[in-house]
C-alpha cells in the first residue's frame, strides 16, 4: 500500500501562503504515493479516494523476467470519527507478462486483484508528533495466477515526526502473517520504512524513502530493499496529484516501478 507525507500540508499556514480554495477541514492527507503510511485519518463523515492512474513495474527472479501493469489501483476511505477511518483497496484489473530468459518462453495473463481492508486509528497527535495503528486483512478475491487464494493480514504502526526546516520524518514498521511458499501453513514477514519529506513550494512536496521487507518463509529467508522518491502536488486543498519511482537495490526486489496517482476528498 502506498502513502504520502501530506501531513506537511498544514505548513501552508506557517508560511502564510494559504491556497485560495482553503477548506475548513484543512488540506487532504493521504497514504500515498510512497510505501509509507501517514498517521492522519479522513475527517468524520467524509469519503476519500486515493488511486494510481497507472502503475508499472519490472522484476527478475531466477531466469524469469516479469512486467506488471495495474489499470488503476483505488483505495476508498471513510472517516468513522475524528480519529478513525476504514479503508478498502482493490485493483480492478492487472496485466502480467513473463518471459524465461533461457527458453524464451512467454506468457501473459490478467485479472482483478485481492481486496485489502484496513482500519486506521490515530492514538496520539500534537504539533510535532502523530501515531496511528493500522491492522489490515487481505481477502482472496484475485484469480490463482494473480493472488495466492488465501487470507492474510498484519499491522502497521505509522509515526509522523515534524523536524526543523520543514522536514517531516515518517517511520512505519509493519508485521505480516502470510502464506508459506508451499501453500501449507503461515509465517511472519516484516517491513520497515524510513521516509523524509519536505515542501519545495506551498503546493509541491518532495519525498525520499528507504524501504526494506524480510520474508521468513520456512523454505528460506529473503530480504528486499528499495530506494523510492516521489513528488506531490496540491491542486486544491482536497485534490492531490503525485508521481513517483521505486528502484530495487538487490535481485530479490522489483528492479523498477513507476506510477502516477490522484487523491480526492469528498
Amino acid at each position: 500500500m502506498a502513502s504520502s507525507l501530506a501531513m506537511i500540508a498544514p505548513l501552508h499556514a506557517e508560511t502564510g501562503d494559504i491556497l485560495q480554495d482553503s477548506d475548513p477541514l484543512g488540506a487532504i492527507c493521504t497514504d500515498r504515493p510512497t510505501k509509507s503510511s501517514a498517521a492522519c485519518t479522513v475527517p468524520k463523515g467524509h469519503w476519500q479516494i486515493e488511486a494510481d492512474v497507472t502503475n508499472y513495474s519490472e522484476s527478475r527472479s531466477g531466469n524469469l523476467n516479469s512486467q506488471t501493469l495495474l489499470a488503476t489501483n483505488p483505495t476508498l476511505k471513510y472517516g468513522i470519527n475524528s480519529y478513525m477511518d476504514f479503508q478498502v483497496n482493490w485493483v480492478p484489473y492487472s496485466q502480467i507478462w513473463t518471459q524465461d530468459r533461457v527458453t524464451h518462453e512467454k506468457h501473459n495473463y490478467g485479472g482483478s486483484g485481492d481486496v485489502i481492508m484496513r482500519w486506521k486509528t490515530r492514538y496520539y497527535e500534537d504539533d510535532r508528533f502523530s501515531l496511528a495503528v493500522i491492522p489490515y486483512v487481505k481477502a482472496p478475491a484475485a484469480g490463482h495466477k494473480i493472488g495466492n487464494r488465501h487470507w492474510e493480514g498484519g499491522m502497521v504502526a505509522a509515526a509522523n515526526i515534524k523536524l526543523p526546516a520543514g522536514f517531516l520524518l515518517t517511520l512505519a514498521p509493519e508485521v505480516d502473517i502470510v502464506l508459506n511458499d508451499d501453500n501449507n501453513g503461515m509465517h511472519a514477514a516484516m517491513q520497515n520504512v524510513f521516509n523524509l519529506a519536505r515542501p519545495l513550494t506551498n503546493r509541491l512536496t518532495l519525498i525520499g524513502e528507504l524501504w526494506s521487507a524480510t520474508n521468513f518463509d520456512p523454505s528460506g529467508k529473503t530480504t528486499q530493499y528499495s530506494a523510492d522518491s516521489a513528488l506531490v502536488y496540491a491542486l486544491t486543498q482536497t485534490i492531490q496529484l503525485d508521481i513517483g519511482a521505486n528502484v530495487g537495490l538487490n535481485r530479490d526486489t522489483p528492479a523498477e516501478q513507476i506510477y502516477l496517482g490522484i487523491s480526492k476528498r469528498f
